[in-house]
């Protein structure tokens, strides 16, 4: 199995890519999304991913007339022709931060996870990427909640447009963001929003546009749901299926399954919400400084989107 270092890594990237394009013809299926001025075509074989992608998104409206862009994405893996197996790393030491920049002096985004020699590489340039896996089903177990999210991290940054790992809420076209680290209440927040009558583009991943203001668009329709705030918000009776729980020990469903009505095409934000779990008898409204909002909103996002140190996400704020 070969090896690869920071020294050969936008070589192997390259390589990659071109080989997932030279064996385009042998791809058994073909996906077609519709993002915020995106048009997504993923070459991916039959299986839980190709189940995701089905219906993991949140398709762009019609009444967006921006002309999208076009990216290709390549899931892939050896049993395809003309797909290698997957090289492992072979320097001493890894650092997430050493193999983005190594990457970028190159062009490319990337992002490699060692469990399982799962490799992610993407050129801007020509808005083609690749993932590699050792097989049709080895990828990590939050892969299916927002498949391909890197790439459209990836992609949309280069357009001065980020993924930010948040909620959101809202009314009459106008939102708030839900930040903070796992556990701190965004999902059932965003679930007992909906219930009640609001609207959300969003319960973990969202698409913000900080031109002209601060716009979060919809890109992911799942939502996540613990055991007990699955009970507490009466989401068995709501829910036509009760889904297996994921990796996570939660329950996945989607917005449509509770929204009462179509997901907007985008809301425009107008304050941060940092929620946190109180154990009181009533929810209540405090306000918090800028610099707690911005440490709540900077280091999962940080953690979750590949070469996020890189970007200038957070100076938009």
């Amino acid at each position: 199995m070969p090896r690869v270092t920071l020294e050969t890594l936008p070589d192997y990237a390259r390589y990659l890519i071109a080989a997932a394009e030279d064996a385009a013809a042998h791809h058994p299926a073909t996906k077609k999304v519709r993002l915020p001025r995106l048009e997504l075509t993923a070459h991916i074989g039959p299986g839980v991913l190709a189940d995701a992608l089905g219906h993991a998104f949140v398709e762009a409206a019609d009444d967006d007339r921006t002309e999208p862009s076009a990216c290709r994405i390549f899931v892939v893996h050896p049993g395809i022709a003309g797909i290698p197996e997957p090289a492992q790393w072979g320097d001493a030491h890894f650092t997430e931060y050493g193999f983005a920049e190594r990457l970028a002096e190159a062009g490319l985004r990337g992002h490699y996870f060692h469990d399982l020699d799962f490799w992610q590489v993407y050129g801007p340039q020509h808005r083609i990427g690749v993932q590699l896996m050792a097989s049709a089903d080895a990828f990590p177990p939050w892969e299916p909640g927002a498949p391909l999210r890197a790439f459209l991290h990836w992609e949309y940054a280069a357009r001065g447009m980020r993924l930010t790992h948040a909620g959101t809420l809202g009314a009459d076209g106008k939102g708030v963001l839900l930040a903070g680290a796992g556990g701190a209440g965004k999902s059932g927040t965003v679930a007992a929003g909906l219930i009640n009558g609001l609207d959300s583009v969003g319960d973990d991943y969202v698409l913000i546009d900080p031109a002209g203001g601060v716009t979060a668009r919809p890109l992911f329709s799942t939502l996540k749901q613990d055991p007990a705030g699955f009970a507490r918000l009466g989401l068995k009776q709501r829910l036509r299926a009760e889904s297996p729980l994921n990796w996570q020990g939660k329950h996945t469903f989607h917005i449509g399954d509770i929204a009462p009505r179509p997901v907007p095409s985008k809301l425009d934000i107008v304050a941060l919400v940092v929620p946190h779990i109180s154990g009181g008898g009533a929810s209540s409204i405090m306000p918090v400084s800028r610099r707690d909002a911005m440490i709540a909103l900077a280091p999962s996002g940080i953690a979750q989107m590949p070469g996020e140190r890189r970007s200038r996400h957070h100076r938009h704020r």
